[in-house]
């Protein structure tokens, strides 16, 4: 499941699918596997979403972003003076 269906970094997962008909019974699968072990908290999870921040990242269909406020926060840096 893990690179195939399921992103995890550290307690960060996503779970994906080729095809949208596919995605129900792939979250089954994980939601199985993470009540199984109790690490799942409803609290802190979103569903149905078409994307979302992962890892500081804008995770879209059709690939991964960068969040468009990190590439503000960089270009508002003033230049340096000395080294």
């Amino acid at each position: 499941m893990l690179h195939k269906n399921v992103e995890c970094y550290v307690d960060e997962l996503v779970v994906k699918s080729k095809k949208r008909e596919d995605h129900l019974q792939d979250l089954r699968m994980v939601f199985y596997r993470l009540r199984r072990y109790q690490l799942m908290n409803l609290l802190k999870c979103a569903f149905g979403v078409t994307s979302g921040k992962f890892l500081r990242f804008i995770v879209r269909h059709r690939g991964i972003e960068v969040d468009q406020s990190k590439i503000a926060a960089i270009q508002a840096m003033l230049e340096l003076r000395n080294l």
